[in-house]
C-alpha cells in the first residue's frame, strides 16, 4: 500500500518541485529550457533515444564542484537539448571549452540563443553547439568531462562509450563522466576502465524512482594506468 501511494504521489511531487526550480533558473538567466518534448515532435526516431527533458539545475554543481574544474578542462554535453547544462558549465567553470552535441536542429537553435543572452556571464571563452548525431560525433582528444542525462541507451550508448575509451587511449588522460539517471551504468563498469568516484542518490520512495533521480560521476582512465572496475 505504501509503495502504491508513493507511486501515485510521484507525478505531482515531481511536477511541483521541477516547476519551482525551473522558474528560478529561467528567470535568473532569461532562458527557455524547461519544456518536456517528445521525440516525435522533433522528428527523431525513438529507438534507443530518450525524449528531451532538462537536467535539474542543482545536479551539475552538486556532483562537480567548481574547485575541481580548471582552464585545461573540455566539457562535452551529449544530448545538450536547449543548452541548460552547457550554460551552467560555461558560467560556473573556467573551462577551456564547453561543447553541446545535439541531434535536433530546433533545440540547437534555442540553445544558442539561450547562451547568447548570457554572454556577459560566461567564464568559459569558447562555447559551441554541434548539430550532430552522437554516433557521428568525433570525440575530441582533449575532452576531460563528458555529461549525459540519459540521452540514449543500448547500442548507441555502447558505441559512444567505446569512442570515449578509444580517445582516452589515443590521447592518454582521465575523463570524468557525469551521468544523470545512469541506466547504462553496467555498460560503463563492464569496460573495466571506469570506476565510480562520486554518487548523489535520489531520495525517493522506490528504487526505480530513486535511480531516475540519481547522479553519478565516473573516471575513465588509459589502459596503462587503469584502475579497473569499482563496485
Amino acid at each position: 500500500m505504501a509503495i502504491h501511494i508513493a507511486t501515485l504521489a510521484k507525478a505531482p511531487y515531481l511536477w511541483i518541485r521541477r516547476a519551482v526550480a525551473d522558474t528560478l533558473f529561467e528567470r535568473r538567466y532569461d532562458v527557455r529550457t524547461s519544456p518536456v518534448i517528445e521525440l516525435d515532435e522533433l522528428g527523431i526516431p525513438a529507438h534507443e533515444r530518450i525524449r528531451y527533458q532538462a537536467t535539474g539545475w542543482l545536479n551539475l554543481p552538486r556532483i562537480l564542484p567548481a574547485r575541481e574544474v580548471g582552464p585545461h578542462d573540455v566539457f562535452v554535453d551529449f544530448g545538450s537539448g536547449m543548452g541548460r547544462v552547457v550554460l551552467q558549465a560555461a558560467t560556473r567553470y573556467p573551462c577551456k571549452k564547453v561543447i553541446g552535441v545535439e541531434l535536433s536542429g530546433r533545440l540547437v537553435g534555442i540553445a544558442r540563443a539561450n547562451v547568447a543572452r548570457n554572454a556577459h556571464r560566461l567564464r568559459c571563452a569558447e562555447v559551441s553547439f554541434v548539430e550532430s548525431d552522437a554516433l557521428d560525433y568525433e570525440i575530441p582528444d582533449d575532452m576531460t568531462i563528458a555529461f549525459f542525462h540519459n540521452p540514449f541507451t543500448g547500442s548507441i550508448f555502447a558505441r559512444v562509450l567505446q569512442r570515449i575509451v578509444e580517445s582516452v587511449d589515443r590521447a592518454p588522460r582521465t575523463v570524468r563522466v557525469v551521468y544523470v539517471n545512469p541506466v547504462e551504468e553496467r555498460a560503463l563498469l563492464e569496460t573495466g576502465r571506469a570506476r565510480v568516484v562520486r554518487r548523489l542518490r535520489g531520495m525517493r520512495p522506490t528504487a526505480e524512482w530513486s535511480r531516475s533521480n540519481s547522479t553519478r560521476m565516473y573516471e575513465i582512465t588509459p589502459r596503462a594506468i587503469g584502475h579497473g572496475v569499482a563496485g
